[in-house]
């Protein structure tokens, strides 16, 4: 009995459309969608929702995904199983701990100075980076 697994990545949005979403409506709609996700942040019962939105701010400044790919696994010839997965994240109790003394602050400053960087013409490409990494600096995750 032979398995082989097979791994592709998802699809994603064409990068033209990426652009304009990001000029038309991203650019904007980030910096409102940072403020509700940090007041949502400092209530105990908002702070699963407002993590959640910092997670996704990638997706909503330039739409892009977080990254997954999906796996098919293959008995014999034909394929058995298909599985969707996300990136393997660290420990639950380290994302925790990092969270709770240095995620919670940083990730603040570091959005700021990310929507401030795009702004302005010659500090968009690293703004967008910082952004791209937002859900790193909050919680460690993986994207």
């Amino acid at each position: 009995m032979t398995t082989t697994t097979y791994v592709r990545e998802e699809n994603k949005v064409p990068f033209i459309i990426r652009v304009l979403w990001f000029f038309l409506i991203g650019w904007h709609v980030t910096l409102y969608w940072i403020v509700a996700a940090w007041i949502l942040n400092l209530t105990i019962i908002g702070m699963p929702l407002g993590l959640w939105m910092l997670n996704r701010v990638p997706l909503v400044l330039t739409l892009r995904p977080p990254r997954g790919y999906t796996v098919a696994e293959v008995e014999h010839g034909k394929i058995v199983q298909w599985r969707y997965r996300d990136a393997r994240q660290h420990f639950f109790l380290t994302r925790l701990v990092y969270f709770l003394l240095i995620g919670w602050w940083f990730s603040l400053l570091w959005s700021v100075l990310a929507w401030l960087l795009c702004v302005t013409i010659i500090g968009l490409p690293l703004g967008v980076w910082m952004f791209n990494r937002l859900p790193n600096v909050t919680t460690l995750m993986r994207q």
